[in-house]
């Protein structure tokens, strides 16, 4: 079953958008020429950084596998991106068929491809958000309409805060979208940190900014803080190449200053 309320939404190509930038690191087609050329100014910089969107991505595909393999049949992903696939809900339906998954973005150019990320199992559901996670309850509110609150949700923030300033509070979204959920639930982050070459990736942040998107690189411990009241699913905090990493997968990811977790509500 598929869902969305979905409207259209005017593009705006006069300045560059994260998910769009994105897009362009995987090698997506989704992009404008403002947005290839923000992106093309952080290569400059941090020529891995299309090494860091694809280890991001992998990991994803691990953390969303995994929890769908210890139980978990709904997922709310906020920050969703243009869709790539395996999506999300491709992931969790090949283990969970009746798995519902809601996905979340704040770009328009997300939304005229949502009905990508609606191609649900027949015993499944999938739905689509046009929501800015600094508005968590009206996310929830949207949310509710396919999910079951009474049971465990994953709530997936892949790749988000590093995009949301102290200045919009992000510990306090965290709290508010985790607050509402049931015990077993989980929360899986990923976040880009300064804490290996801060010079490099406070030039990376002005790239953003002065685009006109928030964005903060954090610590290890600033990172772990947005845990705070859960449960460690093992390893705890690390780099995303040294969460659970596949036979076969290039494993150490060093060069990858990309920090990932996944906690459970007790």
């Amino acid at each position: 079953m598929t869902d969305a309320g979905l409207r259209a939404t005017p593009i705006d190509t006069s300045k560059p958008h994260s998910a769009r930038m994105y897009d362009y690191f995987l090698g997506g087609k989704d992009n404008y020429p403002v947005d290839a050329e923000a992106a093309e100014q952080v290569v400059s910089l941090f020529p891995a950084v299309r090494d860091m969107a694809r280890t991001n991505r992998r990991f994803m595909h691990r953390a969303s596998r995994l929890l769908a393999e210890r139980g978990v049949r709904q997922f709310l992903d906020i920050g969703t991106g243009i869709p790539t696939e395996p999506n999300l809900h491709q992931i969790v339906q090949a283990i969970a068929p009746d798995a519902r998954v809601v996905y979340a973005d704040n770009d328009p150019i997300v939304l005229r491809h949502a009905e990508a990320l609606l191609h649900s199992t027949r015993e499944g559901r999938t739905a689509y958000v046009h929501g800015d996670v600094r508005e968590p309850g009206r996310i929830l509110a949207a949310a509710r309409e396919t999910l079951d609150f009474a049971e465990p949700i994953a709530l997936s923030l892949v790749a988000l805060l590093h995009l949301v300033t102290d200045e919009d509070q992000p510990g306090r979204i965290v709290g508010e979208l985790l607050e509402p959920l049931a015990p077993g639930s989980c929360l899986t982050l990923s976040h880009a940190t300064g804490d290996f070459d801060p010079e490099t990736w406070e030039r990376v942040v002005e790239v953003y900014r002065k685009g006109g998107t928030p964005a903060q690189v954090r610590s290890r411990d600033e990172f772990a803080g947005f845990f705070t009241g859960l449960e460690w699913v093992d390893p705890g905090v690390v780099l995303a190449a040294e969460w659970h990493p596949e036979l076969g997968e290039r494993h150490g990811g060093e060069e990858i200053p990309l920090y990932v977790g996944v906690g459970h509500k007790r």
